[in-house]
């Protein structure tokens, strides 16, 4: 998706340059270094006297230059910000162990779920270290499997990654989409299952989009953007989305234009065909808020023109499956918490709509159609519940899951008998099983064999009470046996936004943490999906500072009831939960030890300026509207930094190639927080070449951000090593 993204399940990295023998102490253009003895010693950067009037108000700008990235003066500033960043993590002494232990804990087999087409089955695997996961395909489930595509081949460093794939109906071509240096931007290409071979074919400039093949299999619909100005792809607007159909074997530029609205630069499009082949949908988006439009074409139909079925930007509405003209739906349309319809095509208007599923206590997550089976994904206070139906609604079985934790998958076809699906808890890695959906019985699939001993470690739900007395999920997981005395090291990690859930996850950075003494708590605060809607919109927009009295509201839980003290907590989050680390550091600098805030959101007033921002605003809000404005202002972890103030050690972590969060807002960011900062705590910036916002990161690149971003929490917590 074009939202910023949630890290819950990315690993996320930048590489330790080779800066990081050289020393702190630097000259560039329109720098000088300055600091005290017992401060970490970083460049000043130079400060412009932009000052602009907002709806009456002045507002300082004084780091804008940092904003052109191509700037030679910009690349000086970050080399120097990156000599600073690296001296000083070398001089940690802990930082060879740690990465010692995430190379240990990382080097495990992990799988998807595999998914049948044709008479493939087609998954990805990952040996444990390499850079990329690389994509098999077997003529049995239990067959040996060959390598179809390795995108470990595509570079010498792991920087080109596999960001997309779709089979045709009859499972005879791939089409794949590489991104290259972590950006958005995709580059699709089609490769011969048979024999691995790629075609001539190639699309440039596609971005936000998937593949959906048309059912002969001949070729298939995608959406693009027109090509940038040259220098400018990193950095502008993304707008005029169009749908267009590429056949096999001929250039992009005789592509067929499917779809456009010269009339609406926002929307996007995603096309694709019925598993009958007898529809062609097209699901409009606008923006991250979820809603949407669906139109179609009977493609049975010679000369069918476009039917505007559902035209309203008034819900979200997920298609699952057809039977002939009755379209089944995911939607919260009259259900903040989700139900599934049925639409007849003969009889649209919505007192016509049949409600399969109701809206249930819990909210739905997701929905699938397999076989003649209605698989329903729950969350129950964040934590995953599955339910199976036929498609008239009738409750065949609830899924038994193997614990508490996040299940994901139950893809597949209409003429499927099995299903596949994963679950992953905070102490155990994603295994995967088989589903037997005759039988409604299930088997592990693949396990992985891990180093970390999650029997060791306990998870606890706990639900505390924020400023205005709302009731939030807090999970925390620790070593069993673990004193609640206030001394412990501890990492409160959250997202809050865009309607994404924080359900239970596994990673081998977390399990290193928790190997190394640390505690993770991980907090469901409003913005986020677990409880619905209401949830999200309780903290969206005006009413975003919820958000970030939820997270406050964790941290002094996590305080009062012993298991860490200010000194030894850490917050972190990436993306839109970048933006919640800046702006609780700011509202409660008293409150950590330590923030690492990644790729953040750091300056809400000209956000929507850059490639995807202005489709945000559905969350944020629109700096051009003045009571948005005014509630920006009041929060942008940019604007609200204060002179003077006694900040906690910061290590900010941002990518050269993001273009989904520019990397414009860490730097302005930091380079405003090094010149607030009146205590000893330093206030760091690591910046990655040839990196990205977080999706595709190389595994070497993501062990070497791990390690400097623990090392730094050792140094600042005052920790010991396990």
């Amino acid at each position: 998706m074009f939202r910023p993204l949630s890290w819950k399940n990315l690993v996320v990295s930048k590489s330790v340059s080779k800066a990081g023998a050289l020393a702190a102490s630097v000259v560039v253009a329109g720098m000088t270094t300055a600091g005290a003895a017992d401060r970490v010693d970083v460049p000043v950067t130079k400060k412009n006297d932009l000052v602009e009037t907002l709806h009456g108000v002045k507002v300082a700008d004084p780091y804008r230059w940092l904003e052109d990235a191509n700037a030679p003066e910009t690349k000086n500033w970050v080399q120097a910000q990156n000599r600073a960043t690296f001296a000083y993590l070398a001089t940690i002494p802990e930082r060879e162990r740690i990465k010692e232990k995430l190379t240990r804990l990382w080097n495990y087999e992990r799988y998807s779920s595999p998914s049948k087409v044709g008479k493939y089955y087609f998954f990805s695997k990952n040996d444990g270290l390499q850079n990329q996961s690389v994509l098999y395909v077997s003529e049995s489930l239990h067959g040996t499997p060959r390598v179809l595509l390795d995108p470990n081949k595509l570079s010498t460093d792991g920087t080109i990654a596999l960001s997309g794939t779709s089979v045709s109906d009859d499972g005879e071509f791939l089409a794949y989409s590489v991104s290259k240096g972590g950006s958005d931007w995709q580059e699709w290409r089609v490769r011969r299952v048979k024999d691995g071979q790629d075609l001539t074919d190639r699309i440039e400039w596609a971005k936000f989009t998937g593949a959906g093949w048309s059912r002969d299999g001949k070729g298939f619909y995608y959406s693009r953007y027109d090509a940038p100005k040259e220098g400018a792809a990193l950095q502008a607007a993304n707008y005029f989305q169009k749908l267009y159909y590429h056949r096999l074997g001929t250039p992009q530029s005789q592509d067929t234009l499917v779809y456009e609205r010269p009339d609406q630069k926002e929307w996007g499009f995603g096309g694709f065909e019925t598993e009958d082949g007898r529809y062609l949908l097209n699901s409009v988006w606008k923006g991250t808020e979820r809603q949407n439009l669906v139109f179609y074409r009977d493609l049975k139909t010679k000369d069918s023109k476009w039917v505007e079925l559902l035209p309203k930007w008034e819900a979200s509405y997920s298609y699952l499956a057809n039977n002939g003209p009755v379209f089944f739906f995911r939607t919260d349309k009259d259900a903040p918490r989700g139900r599934i319809i049925a639409i007849d095509l003969r009889r649209p208007d919505p007192k016509d709509w049949k409600t399969v599923v109701p809206q249930a206590e819990e909210s739905l997550e997701s929905s699938s159609v397999v076989g003649d089976s209605l698989f329903t994904t729950y969350l129950k206070d964040a934590v995953s519940l599955v339910k199976e139906y036929d498609l008239n609604g009738k409750l065949r079985r609830e899924v038994k899951l193997p614990g508490v934790g996040t299940v994901g998958g139950f893809g597949g076809r209409r003429k499927d008998r099995e299903t596949f699906f994963s679950f992953v808890g905070y102490t155990s890695p994603s295994t995967i099983y088989r589903y037997d959906l005759t039988k409604g019985t299930q088997e592990v699939f693949k396990k992985p064999q891990v180093a970390f001993d999650g029997s060791q470690y306990e998870t606890r739900q706990v639900f505390y009470a924020s400023k205005d007395g709302t009731k939030v999920p807090l999970f925390i997981t620790l070593r069993k046996g673990t004193k609640l005395d206030g001394s412990n090291p501890t990492l409160l990690y959250g997202y809050g936004g865009f309607n994404s859930s924080m359900t239970p996850f596994y990673s081998a950075r977390m399990a290193t943490w928790l190997e190394m003494g640390g505690v993770l708590a991980v907090a469901a605060i409003r913005g986020g999906g677990e409880y619905g809607k209401a949830w999200h919109d309780a903290g969206r927009l005006a009413n975003k500072q919820n958000t970030f009295d939820d997270f406050i509201a964790a941290g002094e839980y996590l305080v009062k009831e012993g298991y860490t003290s200010p000194a030894k907590l850490a917050c972190h989050g990436g993306s839109n939960g970048g933006l919640l680390v800046g702006a609780v550091v700011n509202q409660r600098p008293d409150l950590w030890g330590a923030a690492l805030p990644a790729v953040g959101v750091m300056d809400m007033l000209r956000f929507h300026k850059f490639t995807i921002g202005w489709a945000w605003v559905s969350d944020y809000g629109s700096p051009d509207k003045e009571a948005d404005f005014k509630a920006l202002l009041a929060y942008s972890p940019l604007h609200n930094l204060k002179s003077g103030t006694k900040y906690p050690a910061t290590l900010i972590t941002t990518g050269d190639h993001d273009d989904r969060v520019v990397p414009a807002h860490s730097f302005k960011y930091a380079a405003a927080m090094q010149a607030a900062q009146a205590g000893d705590a330093p206030v760091l910036i690591r910046i990655e070449t040839s990196a990205g916002h977080g999706a595709g990161k190389p595994t070497t690149k993501a062990i070497e951000e791990a390690t400097d971003q623990w090392a730094f929490l050792v140094r600042n917590l005052g920790m010991k090593l396990r």
